[in-house]
Formats: structure tokens, C-alpha cells, sequence
């Protein structure tokens, strides 16, 4: 049974998310106190946070930067607001996820199943190492070590980098990049995906191998062994 915790003040919200989350078998643990959520968060270990933007005190983003800040842990965020760019700052901050309220409970199920299996099956099943560029990727640390440092990345951001180096030197459409992360396109903004990859490459910056990841207008992403000019 998975443990979610949901960061959402709308009592009536938050217990008809758990009311239909429990007849899936997770287990869904709220707030009770809005300034101690990364106490909280430390004490319940979840598997997934679902977080609104908009709470008492202090906002999602102020608490998924406090939890980025001590866990990978992969995050959802909710909100009521139309803005693209609450979108946008969520990636940044390093969500894996997005949900634009009002919503189906049929699409958050959906969301909450594919970023489990992603990254809770994903890391059991990848364990060993690879390397590229003269660098090490582990993927269960999510970290990528050269000579120069090492990086550590979210989940989103491995998954990408797993894609493109194990088919190194090949276009990897964006469509098939947004739908093994996120399972169905028809959800994700295609902005999603490029601010993710360029969060990647801002990571691998200091290592030397951002100008690897190319981007090829029109087409995807590809993984080089060499620069491109």
C-alpha cells in the first residue's frame, strides 16, 4: 500500500480525494498544522505528496522547495488558478505533475498511477549503472558523477536522461518523450517537457555535458557523444 500524504485545505476536497484514493488501497495522510508540513512530511516518509498551490501560511511552491531540499520524492501539484505559469514554476521546482482544478478523479487516479509506476518500478528494476561521456549515472540515486562534481536530478529528470542515453546518437521524439513520462500526452503541455529538459541540462551544466543534449527543432532530443558545433 502506497502512503499519500495530500497538502490541500479544502476539508471537503481533501476528504473526497481520500475517500476515492482508499477504494484504490493507498493510504492518504493529511495536514494538521499548515507551518509544519516538512515536519510532517519527515514523519509520514509518503511515496507521493499531493500539494495545492494555494494554502494557509506559506504556498506549495515555498513547501515543495522544502521538501526538494531533502527528498526526491515525487510530487502533484493541485490548483484552482488558470495561469500557465503556475505550471510552469511547478516543473521548475521540480514536480512531476500537474492538475488544473476542477478535475476528473478518473485523470488524477490516472496520474497518481503512472508517476508510482514510474518511479517506484522504474527504480527497482533499474539498479545498475551507466556510463556516458566519461560520466556515471546511477539511477537509484538519481545522481550523475564525472570528474568535475556530480549532479543529482528529480525523477522526471533521470527518466529522461535514461531514454536518451540509452539511445544515444538517435532522435527521441517529444511525443514519446511526454507519453513514457507521463503516460497520456493529452494531459501534459509540450512547455512541460522542455522545461524539464532544460532543468536537466541547467544540472549538467557544471559537469561539462549539457551542449550533449541536443535539440533537434521539429523532431525531439538526442543524446550525443560528441558536442554539437
Amino acid at each position: 500500500m502506497f502512503k499519500i500524504m495530500l497538502v490541500e485545505d479544502d476539508v471537503t476536497l481533501f476528504n473526497e480525494i481520500r475517500e476515492r484514493l482508499s477504494q484504490w488501497s493507498y493510504e492518504v495522510y493529511g495536514i494538521s498544522d499548515f507551518s509544519k508540513v516538512l515536519q510532517e512530511f519527515t514523519a509520514v516518509k509518503p511515496e507521493l505528496v499531493i500539494i495545492d498551490i494555494q494554502l494557509p501560511l506559506y504556498d506549495g511552491f515555498h513547501w515543495c522547495r522544502m521538501i526538494r531540499a531533502h527528498s526526491n520524492v515525487p510530487i502533484i501539484f493541485l490548483s484552482s488558478r488558470d495561469h500557465p505559469s503556475d505550471m510552469v514554476m511547478s516543473m521548475q521546482l521540480g514536480a512531476d505533475d500537474f492538475m488544473q482544478k476542477p478535475f476528473h478523479f478518473e485523470v488524477l487516479i490516472a496520474k497518481i498511477q503512472a508517476t508510482l509506476r514510474r518511479v517506484y518500478n522504474y527504480s527497482s528494476e533499474r539498479t545498475e549503472l551507466k556510463t556516458w561521456r566519461g560520466a556515471t549515472i546511477e539511477y537509484v540515486k538519481n545522481t550523475v558523477t564525472n570528474s568535475l562534481g556530480a549532479a543529482l536530478l528529480t525523477k522526471n529528470e533521470m527518466f529522461i536522461l535514461k531514454i536518451l542515453v540509452e539511445r544515444k546518437d538517435q532522435i527521441v521524439d517529444r511525443e514519446e518523450l511526454i507519453k513514457n513520462l507521463w503516460d497520456n500526452e493529452h494531459f501534459v503541455s509540450d512547455n512541460t517537457l522542455t522545461v524539464n529538459v532544460n532543468r536537466l541540462r541547467k544540472k549538467l551544466e557544471p559537469l561539462e555535458l549539457d551542449t550533449f543534449i541536443e535539440t533537434r527543432v521539429g523532431q525531439g532530443y538526442m543524446a550525443t557523444e560528441e558536442a554539437a558545433l
